[in-house]
């Protein structure tokens, strides 16, 4: 519950930071190359005055909402204090709950989040929801203005026969269940089957395929979740199967990613020659250097094709131009088998590179099946929102009420929720930066909210009452040195609490 004491040391914390081991919408701007120019304020007492600040909330606690929130601490001559937001208890989003355990060099970015934390302006308000914890008319009551910086939570769905069936499951859940998500610690997942298919070339598929090949004293070395480390050492794993709908120049996985399924331990890669030669579109393609790293790519999948086998416990087949039109259930009524088409590339009449399907089919044996063909944001309450595409429609960063309406003052969003799920944690950064640009723009031209009570100490003590086991960033540093610490003692970057029970207990 709220208290004077707990106000102080939520208000005078100090962070150190520990190290750890395109589509175009409707009237929306594309992210710039190059940040914007500076931007040019009319002079302004209110808000903004270190005796009146400017107050924003920013919801989503990832990357973007970290780079959101550093943004607007760097507005030149504005004072501006900044309440960052996440329903669950912890902050860094996809970095804690989406990045895979084995890439723990990818995590170390949370030390630059660190660093805008310590901002005696900035509050972390963790384990609080919006639209149910906190509504859009509580915001408009105690800030400025808001950014939405939510991401994109769900998978998008194949479409195909016998998607539902029993052992055919998303690859984000897999994903948020070996990271210890809160929400997904409880999911099961067969690793009994022999055979399994991972439909979809992109990061996260490349993760799951790297996780399930994996020699468990490689992942011994981890964060992944306890429970995960133990059913994966009994897995009967033998053969994974990632698939993808396109040719090898336009697999979406980076080079140093399949170089490295190409080193595991546990796993030999193989890739079928006929499924690396290039067909005359692609290779006319990567003939232009449209993409510079795409020759590479070739060069390195046309080498794995030509290597044997070394013998190893599991099998990494990377196939191309291969999609699923159906998943059959075997006589336990789960999927056991994938009935794949062969497909061919065009180019259609924007002179994109598409596939298409042939007469050519193959049944794949695959007892368990992961998804990963792309992503969308869901709607937040009382807030605008383009079903068809999955994000909030807006214009540069601004919301608007619909994709050719008009702004809704105070609102903006950032990250996925505005473009969708598309480029890597550093594509957030100018993001943020053409939101919060705008953002600025409007309060230097008096387009923001008039909050009735914009005083620090009136939100916590909003937020506190409707949320009195919520989460400081004190709260979550004390959590983060004991989750370092049990990981010490097992030689681990860290031993993760897995549920918020577990997490609020850890602390008080």
């Amino acid at each position: 519950m709220f208290t004077p004491a707990r106000a102080a040391l939520r208000a005078e914390h100090v962070v150190t930071p520990v190290p750890l081991t395109a589509r175009k919408f409707a009237r929306q701007t594309t992210v710039p190359h190059t940040p914007p120019a500076p931007i040019l304020r009319a002079q302004m007492t209110t808000p903004g005055t270190p005796d009146q600040p400017l107050r924003v909330a920013v919801f989503g606690s990832g990357p973007t909402g970290f780079y959101a929130t550093d943004h607007l601490f760097k507005a030149e001559g504005l004072t501006v204090e900044v309440d960052l937001y996440d329903r669950l208890p912890t902050p860094y989003g996809l970095v804690r709950g989406g990045v895979a355990p084995d890439h723990q060099k990818i995590k170390n970015v949370t030390r630059v989040y660190e660093r805008t934390a310590q901002n005696p302006r900035f509050r972390f308000y963790g384990g609080v929801e919006f639209g149910s914890d906190i509504r859009l008319t509580d915001c408009r009551r105690y800030y400025h203005a808001v950014i939405y910086c939510v991401g994109a939570q769900v998978d998008r769905a194949m479409r195909i026969p016998g998607e539902s069936l029993p052992r055919s499951h998303a690859a984000t859940e897999f994903v948020a269940w070996y990271n210890g998500h809160p929400d997904y610690r409880d999911r099961e997942f067969d690793l009994s089957q022999e055979s399994v298919a991972v439909v979809g070339v992109g990061n996260v598929a490349v993760d799951v395929c790297r996780v399930l090949t994996r020699s468990i004293d490689e992942l011994k070395t981890t964060d992944i979740a306890d429970y995960a480390l133990e059913q994966l050492a009994e897995s009967r794993i033998r053969e994974v199967h990632m698939l993808g709908r396109r040719g090898p120049a336009q697999a979406a996985f980076t080079n140093p990613e399949i170089k490295e399924l190409g080193e595991l331990e546990g796993g030999d890669i193989r890739v079928f020659e006929e499924e690396a030669a290039l067909d005359p579109v692609s290779q006319e393609w990567v003939d232009s250097g449209a993409d510079k790293s795409a020759a590479r790519k070739v060069e390195i999948l046309q080498q794995y094709a030509a290597e044997e086998r070394s013998g190893k416990p599991r099998t990494l087949f990377v196939r191309f131009l291969v999609s699923p039109v159906e998943l059959i259930a075997g006589e336990d009524g789960g999927v056991t088998r994938a009935k794949l088409v062969h497909n061919e590339l065009y180019r259609n009449e924007r002179g994109t590179i598409r596939p298409r399907a042939t007469d050519r089919f193959e049944d794949l044996d695959a007892g368990l099946v992961f998804r990963s063909v792309g992503y969308r944001g869901v709607a937040l309450p009382d807030v605008p929102f383009r079903d068809d595409w999955g994000v909030i429609p807006h214009e540069a960063g601004r919301v608007l009420d619909s994709p050719d309406g008009e702004h809704q003052e105070g609102q903006y969003c950032a990250g996925w929720i505005k473009r969708g799920p598309t480029g890597v944690i550093g594509t957030n950064k100018p993001d943020a930066l053409e939101t919060v640009h705008v953002l600025l723009e409007d309060v230097a031209a008096g387009k923001h909210w008039e909050p009735e009570s914009p005083a620090t100490e009136a939100v916590e003590r909003f937020v506190a009452e409707r949320v009195p086991t919520y989460f400081s960033f004190a709260d979550w540093k004390a959590l983060d040195a004991l989750e370092v610490a049990r990981g010490k003692a097992e030689g681990r970057p860290r031993v993760k609490f897995v549920s918020v029970e577990e997490m609020q207990a850890a602390i008080r």
